[in-house]
């Protein structure tokens, strides 16, 4: 195979971990971003996106000369608009060229030529962002971390929004050695766009097959929770209910076998926040400390690292845990008080967006009931106030048959059971969530269980 020389401002398709081929630029790194020991790789910049990253020499192939195959194998609108991205880029670099070579035509001819420009330029931003040359200056400055408070006169919480985005090279991952238990639907995500940040990962799943890819993208494997915890700064947990995250931590080789002094614990999954306070209190007897971090988003917004993180607990763990909700997330929220204040708050969320899949479920199979068109319905609903992503996909796959699982449906069925058990413990009425959580068992019984929370439209239509 013929060896192919790249440098910096070649156009390439790079490909990064289970990611397809995405075209891109090769730039110079920012000074305070340190290269990957023992890999020979380079810094590129995608197209079509905010998104930076170390890749591997051999995950890197010539933009041109393969333009034709990465088309024809990789589909999807964002995908095209990233292609585009570059042809309107290769346009804009062409005139430039030209207006170039027409200056120095009309020059004096005893003057000396100046050198030809590049025809990738390292500050035009705007065509890795897919927008028009038009757009104002501020329009290209570059993505940073913002912090914001704001203070609420109820029980006087104090949340502070620390807005950034995953796909953002301008992150400094923490030099913290970083543990992840639990590669569900959600901590896959999660742990890709920490190893793609340039964080060390450790990881262990129940199931050690599902560590083999992110084994092979850079992370370290664990083979226990409590070996995981001990070989780690930080060790994050992302499971399925309550009684996983008991038994991840109080079970034979669990996480609190592992905890000493000084170790930090990050609970990720939506349980009730009496199993938050359980957790809380064995784990800082043990000298440890905790922060719970559940997220709401699903398995696309993990893997996009555009999650939406609410935390409670330990905010000194917060504040260590910053650069990895940076590469996770598109937004993180903490909140004061005591632990198990978030999630309180998470499951008050899921109770809202359980109940409204099950609404819109509701008016689909109304609809055609009564003789209108479902596509109809929500290319309203989509005009209208209630426009959303949520909406659109949500209603597309149900249209399409499609309920490939995304949230899976058993949990939003358990959030909802959670949040009215939650209500029933202040006295507070749930009848909505209520309604719609037995629509959520109905659909269970339908075997629906694993397939997305968007088939809870069988339970209307069986």
């Amino acid at each position: 195979m013929a060896t192919v020389h790249l440098r910096i401002g070649d156009l390439v398709w790079g490909k990064l971990g289970r990611y397809p081929p995405w075209p891109g630029k090769i730039v110079s790194p920012p000074k305070d971003l340190k290269k990957p020991r023992g890999k020979k790789c380079f810094f590129v910049k995608f197209f079509g996106t905010e998104d930076h990253a170390w890749i591997k020499v051999e995950q890197l192939k010539p933009y041109h000369p393969h333009k034709e195959e990465m088309i024809k194998i990789n589909k999807g609108k964002r995908f095209q608009q990233a292609v585009d991205a570059v042809e309107e880029y290769l346009k804009k670099a062409k005139g430039k060229d030209q207006a170039h070579s027409d200056d120095k035509s009309k020059s004096d001819k005893g003057r000396k030529a100046a050198k030809p420009m590049k025809i990738i330029e390292e500050d035009d931003e705007d065509a890795f962002k897919g927008g028009s040359s038009d757009k104002p200056a501020s329009s290209m400055e570059p993505i940073t971390k913002r912090l914001k408070i704001i203070e609420e006169d109820t029980r006087s919480t104090s949340i502070q929004a620390a807005d950034s985005t995953a796909i953002n090279g301008s992150i400094t991952p923490t030099d913290k050695r970083i543990g992840f238990l639990g590669l569900g639907l959600m901590g896959s995500g999660v742990v890709s766009n920490l190893l793609k940040m340039g964080h060390v990962v450790t990881v262990w799943n129940r199931t050690a097959e599902k560590c083999d890819l992110f084994i092979q993208e850079g992370a370290r494997l664990g083979r226990t929770p409590a070996e995981v915890v001990s070989m780690c700064d930080i060790t994050f947990s992302c499971v399925s209910d309550p009684k996983a995250a008991r038994d991840l931590v109080l079970g034979p080789s669990g996480v609190l076998q592992g905890i000493r002094p000084g170790k930090c614990y990050v609970e990720m999954s939506t349980v009730d926040p009496e199993t938050i306070m359980e957790l809380a209190q064995v784990i800082t007897s043990r000298g440890g400390r905790f922060l719970e971090a559940p997220v709401s988003g699903s398995q696309q917004l993990s893997n996009d690292g555009m999650l939406v993180i609410v935390a409670a607990g330990d905010r000194s763990v917060y504040e260590d845990c910053s650069s990895c909700f940076q590469a996770m997330g598109k937004t993180s929220f903490f909140i004061a008080g005591e632990a198990g204040n978030a999630a309180r708050m998470m499951l008050i969320i899921n109770m809202v967006q359980g109940s409204f899949m099950a609404t819109i479920a509701e008016g689909l199979t109304l609809a055609q009931a009564t003789g209108q068109s479902q596509q109809t319905f929500l290319d309203i609903l989509c005009h209208g106030q209630m426009a959303s992503t949520f909406v659109d996909q949500k209603c597309q796959n149900i249209l399409q048959g499609n309920f490939k699982p995304d949230y899976y449906l058993k949990h939003i069925q358990k959030d909802l059971r959670l949040a009215i058990s939650m209500g029933d413990s202040v006295n507070h009425p749930t009848p909505m969530a209520a309604a719609a959580n037995e629509v959520y068992k109905r659909a269970k019984a339908l075997d629906q269980s694993d397939n997305d929370m968007s088939a809870v439209y069988r339970a209307y239509i069986h």
